[in-house]
């Protein structure tokens, strides 16, 4: 892998009393988030080869408005690891996706912001915050580990 794009799901209407966290929709805003992120991807010339993400609603919603702008038929994984994952666990989640040339993973904090300090920084308490529908594009110098990747870019609506 040589490029990884993690994308925080947009913003998100709270659940409904005693609604499950799973069930949450994006709200109106988080809509326009998301397709926004996804012309800012496509303006830079993002191009994932594939794409993973949690099964929550308001993660699957994001990647799909996202991709519309990148490329809209390209299938999304969803991967029932990346809700609530550490950082160690998107790392296994990853590695077992080393033979693409990009990944987009779209998830949630805190997960997403500290595996981005984790790849960057090595550490995965440095972590900055990332705001819903914020994205950050890595380039990997090498193996997918700590400290390994240089952030490209930081992108937020």
């Amino acid at each position: 892998m040589q490029e990884l794009i993690l994308l925080r799901h947009a913003e998100a209407n709270p659940a409904a009393g005693g609604g499950d966290d799973h069930d949450r929709s994006l709200s109106p805003r988080g809509e326009q988030e998301a397709l926004a992120a996804g012309r800012w991807l496509a303006s830079h010339g993002a191009r994932p080869d594939r794409v993973l993400c949690s099964p929550a609603l308001r993660t699957c919603r994001t990647a799909e408005l996202a991709m519309r702008a990148l490329t809209p038929d390209a299938p999304v994984g969803v991967a029932g690891e990346i809700y609530e994952a550490t950082p160690g666990e998107l790392l296994a989640l990853l590695d077992q996706h080393a033979d693409a040339r990009c990944v987009m993973l779209v998830g949630h904090n805190p997960g997403i912001e500290r595996l981005v300090a984790l790849l960057v920084e090595g550490r995965s308490d440095e972590f900055r915050g990332m705001p819903p529908g914020g994205l950050a594009v890595l380039h990997l110098q090498g193996a997918l580990e700590p400290g390994n990747a240089r952030l490209d870019a930081f992108w937020s609506p």
